[in-house]
């Protein structure tokens, strides 16, 4: 086997273009390793508003609180089962709500689509997850709203003290809460009937239930399932939300993971390049290797061993850019709820081993011919060069 120091001494000597294929590399796994971590932001800025020991009803069909209905006697039915939790004051932790898209004005003069929820009174408390950081919760019965942190300072009057103007009336705005990232926080909460009244929807668009344990989950949705008077589909909260983030998660994911693979093509074409001069520039070198007894396969190892170290450190360098995007924030469309939502790159360990190892096999696909090449010169003609 060559030594790996005469690998690392051939790359030094041609830094300029090993550095630029580095660069070309590195750029191609940025872009892999961004888009990946711009469709986990997504899924995990949704999931991550669900609670386990939740349940979410839904009209059978629905695929989101936006498109479905469900009557109000639903609601009462649904809390006497006895595995609904209770609040501190003894009622059962059972809220129907309502949701509807409103369209609001923003800073820059465009305007975007927000979800409005109508809340009840548990509402609240059935998301530990949800909590106020300004402000108090709106009054039953009043256009009082609360913000989620990711819309204040959106619109004109998006704060504590402001308002906003929504299906021809006013909404004061008296509180902002969090909701640990989660997909809540780019939402508009409002009261229930107040909302309803003033989108003339008498219905509800679901009821969420807070249940005694994820034991007492299960069996309450397998109790709704098998209840002929319910025509609701039951889904805990998290796999609610997770569904939620599926279609723009994928397609963000198939789009990039495309783009990435038309800029690694190129990628592979400036590696094989870099590596069919680092084989021209010593070829002497290399029938010299094979007269003191270096057979083929060690020259053919040893340049697949110099592509893989471009490869991976391009990997590398492309990673590392990823990472600077993790403070960054994205707000876009969700084609499931026709909303805004807000999310960021989030990485993972398997994104960044991801990452590496893309890299790797780009610098490798480019070695592969220069590698062929070098392996098979004869003696002689090395010599002669």
């Amino acid at each position: 086997m060559i030594p790996l120091y005469y690998n690392t001494r051939s790359l030094w000597a041609r830094r300029l273009s090993t550095g630029l294929t580095v660069v070309g590399l590195g750029l191609v796994v940025f872009v892999f390793a961004a888009v990946l971590m711009l469709a986990n932001g997504i899924e995990s800025a949704l999931a991550s508003g669900g609670d386990p020991r939740n349940v979410i009803l839904l009209s059978e069909g629905a695929t989101s609180e936006l498109m479905s209905t469900v009557e109000r006697d639903a609601l009462r039915a649904l809390g006497s089962s006895s595995e609904v939790a209770s609040s501190v004051a003894g009622d059962p932790l059972v809220a129907g709500e309502l949701v509807v898209a409103v369209l609001l004005p923003r800073e820059d003069g465009n305007e975007s689509n927000i979800t409005a929820r109508g809340i009840g009174p548990e509402s609240f408390a059935i998301r530990p997850t949800v909590r106020l950081i300004a402000g108090r919760q709106p009054r039953p019965g009043s256009n009082e709203i609360a913000l989620g942190s990711a819309l204040v300072g959106r619109s004109s009057g998006a704060r504590v003290g402001g308002e906003l103007s929504f299906a021809e009336q006013r909404w004061p705005v008296v509180g902002v809460f969090s909701a640990e990232g989660g997909g809540y926080e780019s939402e508009v909460w409002a009261d229930v009937n107040r909302l309803g009244a003033a989108f003339d929807r008498p219905g509800l668009s679901s009821v969420i239930v807070r249940t005694g344990s994820e034991r007492a989950r299960d069996s309450f949705m397998k109790r709704v399932e098998d209840d002929p008077r319910f025509l609701l589909e039951a889904k805990s909260e998290p796999e609610y939300w997770a569904e939620q983030a599926t279609w723009l998660a994928t397609f963000i994911r198939v789009l990039g993971l495309f783009v990435s693979f038309i800029f690694s093509v190129g990628a592979v074409l400036g590696a094989m390049i870099t590596m069919y001069a680092q084989v021209s520039a010593r070829i002497t070198e290399l029938g010299m290797l094979r007269a003191v007894g270096y057979r083929r396969r060690s020259v053919l190892a040893s340049i697949l061993i110099e592509s893989a170290v471009l490869g991976a450190a391009g990997g590398v360098l492309g990673a590392l850019g990823a990472l600077a995007t993790r403070w960054m924030e994205i707000r876009t469309l969700n084609f499931q709820t026709f909303a805004e939502v807000r999310f960021g790159f989030t990485p993972t360990p398997g994104i960044l081993v991801a990452a590496l190892v893309f890299g790797t096999m780009m610098g490798l696909l480019g070695g592969m011919l220069p590698a062929l090449r070098a392996s098979r010169l004869s003696i002689l003609d090395a010599l002669r060069a």
